[in-house]
């Protein structure tokens, strides 16, 4: 198929390639012992295959869509040797997430609004990695330079308004902030105040890491969009859950219990690089039918890099 004859940038596929290498080496290892001994794509093999991607935390219902297709492949081909699974599976997983395109960043560059600043409005429950995503996008967007604020949203834990802090500084963008337990609407609505007053291009707003239960956090993120757009009409432009990929399944449930509470328009996943639970992209990706613009593969504040379906699929198969 096209989707792999294209040349990717070579430093970050790198990068990326370093990140899924323990997604990798857990899969082909399971893999090769489904395929142990045998030839032919058979019943056995695609049994074997199916449980490699669920364990694999690729998730049921996409693990299913998976095999179907290769079973399509197998009855029009009539007949498929074991040592064309990869590059079948490659091409299959590869064409499911292509189906997923509505939303999708190509780099870090914003949409045009017609009232700057363009906001982007942060979710995700404490310790995914939110704080860090949002420091390393500050950067990305003032790499290509724009003109950010941070708004410290998140104000029922001292320790997010201080680690916000810290990215601010070492990034060198401003943050609006206030004591720790004052309305996280307030905040908000400082910061587009700030940001107007400053001719910003792009704020991004963090927000309570806090699973609680779904009224409260629709309540809450409700209350934040509704004062935000006293400021800026329509905002926030996007709201970016982020997932910590390490966590495989429960991830998952973070994505439903978010996308119920609120508008959920585009997701990041982070830590891939520590974890063999990288599958777990594709079923998001492919379950949610809400676009992955960004994907963690490393500690640097590079590491964070937009999400391209084929280099990610080509990385993972490599």
């Amino acid at each position: 198929m096209k989707f792999f004859k294209k040349i990717f940038s070579s430093e970050k596929k790198e990068t990326l390639d370093k990140g899924l290498e323990k997604s990798k080496t857990s899969f082909f290892s399971k893999l090769g012992k489904a395929v142990a001994g045998k030839s032919k794509v058979d019943d056995d093999v695609l049994d074997n295959l199916e449980e490699v991607l669920v364990s694999s935390d690729v998730g049921v219902k996409t693990t299913v869509k998976i095999i179907d297709r290769i079973e399509a492949r197998v009855a029009k081909d009539k007949y498929l040797g074991t040592d064309e699974l990869n590059v079948i599976l490659r091409e299959e997983i590869a064409a499911l997430l292509s189906e997923t395109t509505v939303g999708e960043a190509t780099d870090y560059s914003i949409p045009t609004v017609a009232n700057k600043p363009y906001v982007l409005m942060v979710v995700g429950v404490n310790g995914v990695g939110k704080t860090t995503t949002i420091g390393k996008l500050a950067y990305q967007f003032k790499k290509q330079g724009l003109k950010v604020v941070l708004g410290a949203a998140d104000t029922f834990r001292a320790a997010a308004i201080e680690q916000l802090q810290v990215w601010a500084d070492r990034v060198d963008v401003p943050i609006i902030k206030q004591e720790m337990g004052s309305d996280p609407a307030s905040v908000a609505f400082d910061t587009l105040n700030a940001a107007v007053a400053q001719d910003a291009d792009v704020v991004i707003i963090d927000t309570a890491g806090r699973l609680h239960n779904k009224i409260n956090l629709m309540n809450e993120l409700t209350k934040v969009k509704r004062v935000m757009q006293k400021v800026v009409d329509h905002s926030p432009h996007d709201v970016l859950l982020v997932l910590d990929g390490s966590t495989g399944q429960n991830a998952f449930e973070q994505a439903k219990q978010f996308t119920a509470a609120t508008e959920v328009t585009s997701l990041a996943v982070t830590k891939l690089d520590g974890t063999a639970k990288g599958g777990v992209v594709i079923g998001i990706s492919d379950q949610f039918q809400i676009p992955v613009k960004y994907i963690g593969v490393g500690e640097g504040v590079e590491d964070l890099q937009v999400f391209n379906k084929y280099e990610f699929v080509d990385s993972f198969f490599k």
